[in-house]
């Protein structure tokens, strides 16, 4: 652990120890992986423009998400069946996150239900929901989470089917259990379901509802009064139709490029979805985050905060919760780095005029 100096090199070790079925689960996009590729990519293009002389010997990186005070704008994103990573799984990434002073979310394909999770101790998490085809299954999820004390719904709206994840077809994904948060889910194996090609999405054929729309976002809103954040917005025009639906944020993500190929990289995706939010319910991303330097990125293109996915999920397999722990603390150590290198004191001096993009116009310096 201590010879990791960055949170890239934790997936290269997790590869290692991994079995090759559970690596290539976490690791992999869909199809080609452009996006998956870009993801990354994308955040190379966009370069600083740092402020100089400006008093950074006090600088504070804490924000607030729907209210709740937290120590940072990085927070945990949904990653399914974190027991295939380390023994404690979601467990683990709970106590890291709470350590971290931050928001987890947990998925609704955990291998950990929202009691256990809610069972580690103080914290705020939210849920990833996704809407079965029966929908009082949905209707007690969202019931316990809330009784366990859970702050937020984030409801995941880009996986009416799964998409073509090649890796897993090859594997023949399968793993057991797949759900624990759920004892009302009857599938319990995706081995049960076919003995070639991705389990998972046998799966979510079988139990996932492709007819989703925003009548049953509206729907939602009648059973919980938790604030529902709507996952996998990467447009404007639905962005317009997310504030319509009464939603409470938006989180701009293309669910770690595992759906469809060839959708541009959240962080290209971020300003149109901003500019179309107009300011009326706040932005968060996901997708692609490896650096600090990608959070003041999306910070200063308009996000509110990101979440981080992968990075989490390699290093709970290679350390538990002290890997989750060190993963928020140096992406924090280098986020705070980039403010002080920027000429920032606080998040609120995150500015559009901090980075260029490939689409800003060019400047031009005035005549001495």
């Amino acid at each position: 652990m201590e010879s990791i100096t960055n949170v890239m090199e934790f997936e290269a070790i997790a590869r290692e120890k991994l079995p090759k079925m559970v690596y290539d689960y976490y690791a992999s996009g869909a199809e080609d992986q452009w996006t998956l590729q870009e993801n990354r990519h994308a955040f190379s293009r966009i370069l600083f423009r740092p402020r100089i002389l400006v008093d950074v010997s006090n600088i504070d990186i804490s924000t607030s998400v729907l209210g709740y005070k937290i120590s940072m704008p990085i927070m945990v994103a949904p990653t399914a069946m974190q027991k295939m990573a380390h023994t404690e799984g979601e467990l683990a990434t709970a106590r890291g996150a709470s350590a971290a002073g931050t928001i987890m979310t947990l998925s609704s394909w955990g291998t950990c239900s929202v009691e256990e999770v809610a069972s580690t101790g103080p914290g705020i998490r939210f849920f990833q929901l996704y809407v079965f085809k029966d929908r009082n299954v949905v209707l007690q999820l969202v019931r316990r989470a809330e009784r366990a004390g859970f702050k937020a719904i984030a409801l995941t709206v880009d996986t009416p089917r799964l998409g073509r994840r090649e890796a897993d077809i090859k594997n023949s994904f399968a793993s057991t259990p797949l759900i624990s948060s759920s004892d009302l889910v009857s599938v319990k194996s995706l081995g049960s379901l076919q003995t070639n090609g991705s389990g998972l999405a046998s799966y979510v054929a079988n139990q996932v509802d492709p007819s989703l729309n925003w009548k049953d976002v509206e729907w939602l809103q009648t059973i919980t009064k938790l604030p529902i954040l709507v996952k996998g917005v990467l447009t404007a025009e639905d962005t317009r139709l997310a504030v319509q639906a009464g939603v409470a944020g938006i989180i701009v993500s293309n669910h770690g490029a595992r759906q469809l190929d060839y959708v541009p990289a959240t962080i290209m995706a971020l300003e149109e979805v901003m500019k179309a939010a107009e300011g009326r319910v706040p932005v968060f991303l996901d997708g692609g985050i490896r650096r600090g330097t990608d959070v003041f990125k999306a910070l200063a293109l308009g996000a509110s905060a990101v979440f981080i996915g992968r990075p989490i999920v390699f290093a709970l397999a290679v350390d538990g919760e002290t890997g989750v722990r060190k993963v928020l603390q140096m992406l924090r150590d280098e986020f705070e780095l980039t403010m002080a290198l920027s000429g920032c004191r606080s998040i609120k001096e995150i500015t559009r005029a901090h980075i260029t993009t490939p689409w800003d116009s060019p400047r031009v310096a005035p005549r001495l």
